[in-house]
């Protein structure tokens, strides 16, 4: 039994993050898919339960998916499920930038976990948490972008592109 660990912050989950969780649920015996609970270098848009809820609730048809919350390093995360691969997803070549620097220094502190890249499917290519936080926030529709749970939500924090909810308005 091979298993596949995906980590990300998933803030929020996109149609892209599916796109990869899925056809790696097909290559791999189990995926699990790990959210970082406090990420290092961020503060997420969305909470930690909101998150994991997101992806449980769009991931609710793929058996041999689970998902995690973890804190500790991702080749730590993997040894936890006994993993043997953690799955990336790539989108343009800056991505590729990032992630092999990533792969080479959890080569050098894991060894025994290999990096498989899974290239995004051209019509969620161009799809990114960073810039679906950036259209909803000024009211723009990202039904075709993202889960319909996370579409939902963004329509009650940012109700005609204004920051708030009708319960807890900001300026």
């Amino acid at each position: 039994m091979i298993t596949a660990i995906y980590p990300g912050t998933y803030d929020p989950v996109t149609n892209g993050h599916i796109d990869v969780i899925t056809r790696a649920a097909g290559i791999f015996d189990r995926v699990v898919v790990g959210v970082v609970g406090k990420p290092q270098h961020k503060e997420p848009m969305f909470t930690l339960d909101e998150r994991v809820g997101f992806l449980r609730d769009s991931l609710a048809g793929l058996d041999n998916v689970e998902v995690d919350v973890f804190s500790e390093l991702v080749v730590d995360f993997a040894r936890k499920w006994e993993a043997k691969v953690i799955v990336k997803g790539l989108r343009v070549i800056s991505d590729f930038e990032w992630e092999f620097q990533m792969n080479q220094l959890n080569r050098t502190l894991a060894p025994e976990v290999e990096t498989v890249y899974v290239m995004a499917s051209p019509q969620v290519s161009f799809v990114s948490s960073s810039g679906v936080k950036e259209i909803a926030s000024f009211g723009g529709k990202v039904d075709e972008l993202v889960p319909e749970a996370v579409a939902q939500r963004f329509e009650q924090l940012f109700p005609d592109g204004r920051p708030g909810t009708p319960e807890n308005p900001q300026e």
